[in-house]
């Protein structure tokens, strides 16, 4: 068992789900060849949230809330 809370756990899936959404939805307007920048955007927010989840990990790392497992 983690050392991790509970709604820490949570928080991080929920922003790598919204990723995958963006993601998702950046390709399906690439397939249907959509130029009015709906993928732009996707993707834009895709790294917007890559971003915010790499900072909340090393915050995390910081703080304490994520300890290693030594491996």
């Amino acid at each position: 068992s983690s050392n991790m809370p509970l709604i820490y756990k949570i928080i991080v899936l929920f922003i790598l789900l919204l990723i995958l959404i963006s993601l998702g939805s950046a390709l399906v307007s690439m397939i249907k060849g959509d130029t009015s920048g709906k993928m732009l955007k996707s993707l834009t927010w895709r790294i917007g949230l890559s971003v915010f989840l790499f900072i909340l990990l090393i915050i995390g790392q910081a703080t304490g809330v994520i300890t290693s497992h030594g491996l």
